[in-house]
């Protein structure tokens, strides 16, 4: 071995290109993990439970950019929105979970609205787990 390739223990040779693309995702994955530990499960839990509402209301076709209802993927957004605020509702308190049940039970009118084969009662996406939506 020639004293070129012999590397000082002491000091870290400098990081290759390719090791250093390599290193990137993990440390962006290992500051994201350490960022999202430090939020509140009721934080995130409300987080994805916006985003449902959301997605849903645009599959219900009650976006003006998107007016053509895809009442698949609204049924199945629906149906993960019912069973979050459902299981977590104990969890979250009436103050987080009503406006959430509130805005779950506009989304499964607005679907059977928008339906031309209505379900029948207690058969909609999340009534399930929610109970018939008038």
């Amino acid at each position: 071995m020639t004293p070129e390739q012999v590397i000082d223990m002491d000091n870290d040779p400098a990081p290759s290109p390719a090791s250093a693309q390599q290193a990137a995702p993990r440390d962006s994955a290992l500051v994201a993990a350490m960022d999202i530990a430090e939020v509140p499960a009721v934080e995130v839990v409300l987080t994805v439970a916006m985003h449902l509402m959301s997605a849903s209301a645009i599959a219900c076709g009650l976006d003006e950019e998107h007016p053509n209802p895809d009442l698949a993927e609204a049924r199945i957004l629906i149906n993960a929105l019912a069973g979050l605020v459902t299981a977590a509702a104990p969890d979250l308190g009436s103050m987080h979970a009503a406006p959430i049940r509130d805005g779950l039970s506009a989304l499964q009118r607005a679907f059977r609205e928008a339906s031309t084969i209505p379900d029948a009662p207690g058969m909609g996406p999340g009534e399930g787990l929610t109970g018939p939506v008038w």
